[in-house]
């Protein structure tokens, strides 16, 4: 197996012929990249996000094939490209072999800089001789990633032009909380899974757009945990939200009806939303530059005062700019129907 693994390198890594260039990533390894970077092979779902809003045209693939009701919402010579598995996170299911046939130039993670993920990337560079590029995936440096990619990839003024919009988000959020105290903000559950009682805790970055849009989250430990975790219902009566976000369509159908939750004061007061998962996840679901979209819808919920602009029009301008389409009336409609905290009465989503 290691003979068949080694002549499989060496039949389909080749010198390359255009000249390289030495860029510096977010984890501070040097990496010799071509001066003229044609495909790019992403490592896992947050990466293959980052680089179809930057560089759809790059793409050697997809981690997993897009479903039926995220194509409408890709680009539609983007929507069918080979799924190839993933390098990194739970689950991987693309392996050397495959990279090497994709005959990438470069391979693109976007996440977590740590030890383990800088071990991933040197080992397989150094058995592919493909170089492996880390970009740092923490929300906050989302503008200095796109602008470090967009060095790397020769698309400067396309990244230049989605930092700009990160930044403006950012700022319009930050200048309109400035002056409201903590105890004045919404206090927020996330409700994971379809019972509802699987959630994100604070400081997690399964749930740090939600903070970072101006909600208290109300799944915190002492001890200052993060992380996912199992609540029971009994907690989430003690919390006692007055806002609760999910994606699961499962769980918003039976909340508003479920005599275990009648209490609490979101279902009491209907302040129960379903977040858009089309093509990727507003809040999560891979934690990624979808994010940003969730980031303009939250403070419309926490802030209708402050924040007023259409939601359609919203959408419809983030598509057209970080997803290459533009939506439809009737997608648009679909998409967020529930996002408003229309009741639940059915699941059909786009």
């Amino acid at each position: 197996m290691y003979f068949f693994t080694t002549m499989l390198m060496l039949l389909f890594v080749s010198p390359n012929a255009t000249s390289a260039r030495t860029v510096t990533d977010s984890a501070g390894r040097k990496v010799e990249v071509p001066d003229r970077i044609e495909r790019v092979f992403a490592a896992g779902p947050p990466a293959s996000i980052l680089l179809y809003m930057l560089a759809p045209e790059k793409m050697t693939g997809w981690p997993n094939a897009p479903k039926p009701d995220e194509r409408a919402f890709i680009a539609e010579i983007y929507r069918d490209l080979p799924a190839l598995g993933r390098l990194t996170g739970r689950g991987g299911t693309a392996n050397l072999e495959v990279v090497l046939k994709v005959k990438p130039d470069l391979i693109l993670d976007f996440g977590s800089v740590r030890d383990t993920y800088i071990s991933l990337a040197n080992n397989t560079q150094a058995q592919t001789g493909i170089p492996y590029v880390l970009i740092d995936g923490r929300f906050e440096a989302t503008p200095a990633a796109l602008r470090l990619l967009g060095s790397i990839l020769g698309v400067e003024d396309r990244a230049e032009k989605l930092a700009r919009y990160v930044e403006a988000t950012f700022k319009e959020i930050d200048d309109a909380l400035a002056n409201i105290p903590n105890d004045k903000r919404p206090r927020v559950y996330l409700a994971r899974g379809p019972d509802g009682l699987e959630t994100g805790l604070k400081g997690s970055i399964n749930t740090e757009i939600i903070e970072r849009a101006g909600g208290r989250n109300v799944a915190e430990t002492q001890d200052g945990r993060k992380g996912l975790a199992r609540a029971s219902i009994e907690q989430v009566i003690v919390a006692n939200p007055d806002t609760i976000l999910t994606w699961e369509p499962q769980f918003y159908e039976a909340v508003l009806k479920d005599p275990l939750w009648a209490g609490i004061d979101a279902v009491k007061k209907k302040r129960v939303f379903l977040a858009p998962t089309a093509p990727f996840g507003w809040i999560d679901r891979p934690p990624s530059l979808n994010r940003v979209m969730g980031l303009k819808w939250l403070p419309m919920l926490f802030y209708p005062d402050k924040f007023s602009r259409d939601l359609k029009d919203v959408t419809r301008e983030f598509y057209e700019l970080f997803y290459h389409v533009s939506p439809t009336d009737e997608e648009l409609d679909r998409l967020i129907a529930w996002s408003k905290g229309a009741p639940p009465v059915t699941t059909r989503r786009p």
